[in-house]
């Protein structure tokens, strides 16, 4: 059996690559960080912020909410104060959809 590398996984992302993450500028996270307390990155000794998974999570919420769905940053707090559970379970089900739509697109030009 041949030897297969295990992927590393970060534990900690920069502002910079979770920008790019979302296609967004690294000022409109710092912004969402102010406006939101969801969003709490630790921060090193020089100030830099470093995103976990679980702020990424948060941000990916207030992106779908914001960009997607065009909510408004109070519209969006209220829904999240409301019941941020429930958002992002519609959020991994409008996930899910898309990679059957995509896996099923994919099928039916193999097939063509």
């Amino acid at each position: 059996m041949a030897y297969k590398e295990k992927e590393i996984e970060k534990l900690y992302y920069s502002i910079g690559e979770v920008a790019e993450m979302f296609s967004v500028a690294p000022s409109l996270i710092r912004f969402w960080e102010s406006e939101f307390d969801l969003i709490k990155p630790k921060k090193n000794r020089k100030g830099n912020r470093q995103f976990t998974k679980e702020d990424i999570d948060h941000v990916r919420t207030i992106y779908h909410l914001v960009k997607e769905k065009g909510f408004t940053l109070q519209g969006a707090k209220e829904m999240l104060r409301n019941d941020t559970q429930a958002v992002r379970d519609k959020m991994e089900f409008m996930d899910s959809l898309k990679k059957v739509r995509s896996f099923l697109v994919e099928l039916r030009e193999k097939l063509h």
